[in-house]
């Protein structure tokens, strides 16, 4: 028996919206869920039965869910982090179905107000982060392919992305290029690191291996050289973006509280890959190439702005030099002082006065405390430098109603008056947006209750993806119900 659902006959107030403002909006974190039963299929296609029973037994972020299975004395011996639960909003069934089915995702869209959205399907933001190889490559494979056989007859609408391993840069090179080349995908997702083990561990067993890792983020101290790897995706015109997660590193581990965990964990990842590939000078060797990070907000992409320039100004070499170096302590000036105004404290003590720098000074002040420029990589020469190489360079997904956004467009507070590169990533179909058609309505609302100003919402909901996605491939909005917009805002920027 078919169940006929009627449709809302009345714009819902997202739609209204987005008829008032005039202009495009453009969503850039969607997500959707994987129907499992297809998925096996085309696992089973791409690597065969044997894979996907194996995969069927472990399914990637699985491990995170031992926690059930532990007794409490066993959760604290091993410090597991409790992991989320109930992640999907379940009361609207309606939206439950939109979520997995592209057909419906397509014809609700403008329902939110949205023209045109970047798809994040669940499995594939966690399929890069499969430790084995070989079900990894197989499973990213698989989940490309599906995806862009499901979303295809709505690319005017819809594109999803590509899940791209990055395990070494041989791997990422390869799926990127079939991605790109053979299924025509357009928009890539990597992970925000890899884990690697610490080599000095490993004596220990795997077991101990497992847990005493570092987080490898391609760009400063990385394994590989990851530069074959940006210098592919600027070839092929496709903007790496990430959406990792960092539940169950240090302070995302609370044995007791999954809030404690899942609070600002995307943040804490995306800001440890902006950092990397700042410092490790990504920004720097590769002008064209932008970067975007999903789901953390913007306000931390604001406030590192600003700490990388203040950082910059008191712990630059130069600065360091003339102000820090302890060769040029005054040390009669300093005992005059002493003599002046320490009083008892130091009466009869003066032959012991050293440096000024207590206990601490031996390790404060090295004789050789190794390189001093450590902003030498991302080419960093004045504060304008830190603009060019980071404002320029990372944009930051922030959901519809996230009013933290302020701080991306506060103008005033932020260095050189500019904003920070803040776009919609409403994060549509996870347990913090329940109804798809509050998406542009609760972006409006920080516009009613001047959170931000019409002009910020516009650089928000279609200006900053607009710049992003055409950064390197002009065409990206061709065929799309957006293209003609995204053709004059090109020629108003002069490209």
């Amino acid at each position: 028996m078919t169940i006929a659902l009627e449709r809302p006959a009345q714009k819902s107030k997202s739609a209204q919206i987005r008829e008032q403002l005039g202009y495009p909006i453009i969503d850039t974190d969607v997500h959707t869920q994987e129907f499992e039963p297809a998925v096996l299929d085309y696992l089973e296609q791409v690597a065969g039965s044997a894979i996907v029973e194996r995969f069927k037994e472990h399914l990637p972020g699985a491990s995170r869910f031992k926690w059930y299975k532990q007794t409490w004395e066993e959760r604290f011996a091993y410090r597991s982090n409790r992991p989320n639960w109930w992640g999907r909003p379940t009361k609207n069934t309606l939206n439950l179905a939109t979520i997995s089915l592209p057909k419906l995702l397509n014809e609700r869209l403008q329902e939110a107000g949205t023209d045109f959205a970047v798809v994040y399907p669940n499995l594939a933001t966690m399929a890069p982060n499969i430790g084995n190889e070989e079900m990894r490559r197989a499973v990213c494979r698989a989940l490309n392919i599906y995806h862009a056989d499901i979303f295809r007859p709505y690319a005017d609408r819809l594109t999803p992305i590509a899940a791209i391993p990055m395990h070494t840069p041989t791997e990422a090179i390869e799926e990127l290029e079939y991605a790109v080349n053979v299924l025509g995908l357009k928009a890539i997702q990597i992970p925000g690191y890899v884990r690697r083990p610490i080599p000095a561990f490993e004596k220990y067993g795997r077991e101990v291996a497992n847990e005493v890792v570092w987080i490898d983020n391609f760009g400063i101290d990385s394994e590989y050289d990851y530069d074959p790897f940006w210098a592919k995706c600027v070839e092929l015109k496709v903007v790496p973006t990430t959406h990792a997660s960092s539940q169950g590193w240090t302070t995302q581990r609370s044995v007791t509280n999954a809030q404690y965990n899942h609070i600002n964990h995307f943040a804490f990842a995306a800001e440890a890959l902006c950092k990397s590939l700042f410092f490790g000078g990504v920004t720097r060797r590769f002008p064209n190439l932008k970067f975007a990070f999903m789901e953390g907000g913007s306000a931390w992409g604001a406030s590192l702005y600003a700490d990388i320039i203040w950082h910059w100004e008191t712990r630059n070499k130069e600065h360091l030099l003339t102000h820090n170096n302890p060769a040029i302590v005054n040390k009669e000036e300093l005992k005059e002082l002493y003599i002046r105004y320490g009083g008892e404290l130091v009466h009869g003590r003066l032959d012991q006065l050293g440096d000024g720098l207590g206990f601490h000074s031996k390790h404060f002040a090295p004789e050789d405390p190794g390189e001093l420029d450590e902003f030498a990589d991302a080419g960093i020469e004045k504060p304008e430098d830190v603009r060019d190489r980071f404002l320029n360079h990372f944009y930051f997904g922030t959901e519809s109603d996230d009013t933290r956004v302020s701080q991306a467009f506060n103008r005033a507070a932020l260095p050189f008056g500019d904003r920070v590169k803040a776009f919609l990533g409403s994060d549509a179909g996870h347990w913090d947006v329940p109804d798809i058609t509050s998406v542009t309505a609760n972006a409006y609302n920080m516009v009613e209750r001047e959170i931000i100003s019409e002009e910020d919402l516009r650089y928000f909901l279609s200006i900053h993806p607009l710049e992003l996605y055409t950064s390197l491939n002009r065409d990206f909005f061709k065929g799309t119900v957006v293209e003609k917009e995204a053709e004059e805002y090109l020629m108003s920027v002069g490209r």
